[in-house]
C-alpha cells in the first residue's frame, strides 16, 4: 500500500488546474503514492495583495500548514512566492514552464496598436500598467482585480476595451482561444517567474523531496533562480513595477529586466547574459545594470 500525500493549494480554478497538472506528472513518475487535494483560503483570496502582505498574502497560510504538518506538499504560482521563504521549507520542484508572456484579450478582437484612442484596459498589475502606457500613453488603464474568470466577466460588465492577463493562466484554464495578442517578452517584460509552478515541501521530508525532484525541470529552475535574484536585489513585490525574464539554452542564460514609473513615463530595461549554472549571479548583475541605467532614480522616487 503506497503513501497518501496531502497537497495544499488555493481554491481558485487556476490553482486547482495547476495542482492537477502537478499531480498528473507525479502519478506518471511514481505509482507508490496517492494524493488528496486540500484547498486553503489565503489572505489574498479575501483582499488585494496591497491590502494584505504582498505576495505572502497568497502563500502564507499554505506555507504555515506545510510547516505544521497539516499538508505534505504545496503547489503555488511561483510569481506569488516571496523571494524569502521559511527556512524549514524546500522549493522541491519547478515543472516545465508554461507560456511566460502577457496576453491581451479585447472585446473587439483587435490588437493593442489597433485599439481606439483612449481605449480602456483593465489590469491589477503596476508592471503591466507601466509598460502598456509606455507603448501607448493615450490608454486609460484601470484597476481590475479578481481571478481570471472574474476579470473576463468584468471586462464586459465594466465596458472595458480589453484586459491583460498571464497567457499561462488562460491556457491552463482552457481559455487560450480568448487571447487576442501575445506580447513578446522584450516588449512587455513578464513578472518574474510568470508561468512557473512551484512545489514546496518540508526539508525534513526526504521521501517527498525525492518524489518531487522527479518532476523538476532544470532549465525552469535556473530561469526562476535568475528572475528571483533580480527581484530580490530590487526589493520587488506586488507594489513595484518590475519585470524579468530569463531563457536557458544549454549552458547559456539570457535575461532581460525592467523597472518603470507606474505611469509609464520612464521605463528602464537592461539585459544580461552568462553561464546558466551562475543563474543567480546573472540575475544580480541584471539588477545592478537596471539600477545603473536609471532604475536607482526610479526606486528613490518610489521611496524604496
Amino acid at each position: 500500500m503506497g503513501v497518501k500525500l496531502r497537497v495544499g493549494t488555493r481554491g481558485s480554478k487556476l490553482a486547482i488546474a495547476q495542482t492537477k497538472l502537478v499531480l498528473e506528472m507525479l502519478e506518471a513518475s511514481s505509482k507508490a503514492a496517492s494524493f488528496e487535494v486540500v484547498t486553503i483560503k489565503t489572505a489574498g483570496d479575501v483582499s488585494s495583495p496591497a491590502g494584505a502582505d504582498g505576495k505572502a498574502a497568497f502563500t502564507g497560510e499554505i506555507e504555515a500548514q506545510l510547516v505544521d504538518g497539516k499538508i505534505d506538499l504545496a503547489v503555488h504560482s511561483m510569481k506569488d512566492l516571496p523571494t524569502e521563504t521559511d527556512s524549514r521549507l524546500a522549493l522541491a520542484a519547478t515543472p516545465v514552464r508554461g507560456d511566460p508572456r502577457d496576453a491581451l484579450v479585447t472585446t473587439s478582437g483587435t490588437k493593442l496598436s489597433e485599439l481606439r484612442k483612449g481605449a480602456k484596459l483593465g489590469t491589477s498589475s503596476l508592471r503591466r500598467r507601466a509598460q502598456l502606457l509606455s507603448i501607448r500613453n493615450d490608454l486609460e488603464v484601470v484597476e481590475l482585480h479578481g481571478n481570471v474568470e472574474t476579470r473576463l466577466r468584468k471586462m464586459g460588465d465594466e465596458r472595458l476595451d480589453g484586459i491583460v492577463l498571464a497567457a499561462a493562466g488562460l491556457e491552463r484554464l482552457g481559455l487560450g482561444s480568448k487571447i487576442t495578442q501575445l506580447f513578446h517578452t522584450s516588449e512587455v517584460v513578464p513578472a518574474p517567474c510568470q508561468g512557473i509552478i512551484a512545489v514546496q515541501t518540508a526539508r525534513k521530508s526526504k521521501e517527498t523531496l525525492a518524489l518531487l525532484r522527479k518532476i523538476d525541470d532544470a532549465s525552469t529552475r535556473l530561469a526562476s533562480e535568475c528572475e528571483r535574484a533580480f527581484s530580490a536585489d530590487l526589493g520587488g513585490d506586488c507594489d513595484l513595477p518590475l519585470g524579468a525574464f530569463a531563457a536557458v539554452d544549454g549552458e547559456r542564460l539570457d535575461a532581460i529586466g525592467v523597472l518603470a514609473y507606474p505611469d509609464g513615463t520612464r521605463v528602464v530595461k537592461a539585459s544580461s547574459t552568462g553561464d546558466s549554472k551562475d543563474a543567480k549571479q546573472v540575475g544580480r548583475e541584471l539588477a545592478a545594470k537596471v539600477i545603473r541605467s536609471g532604475g536607482g532614480e526610479i526606486l528613490e522616487r518610489l521611496g524604496r
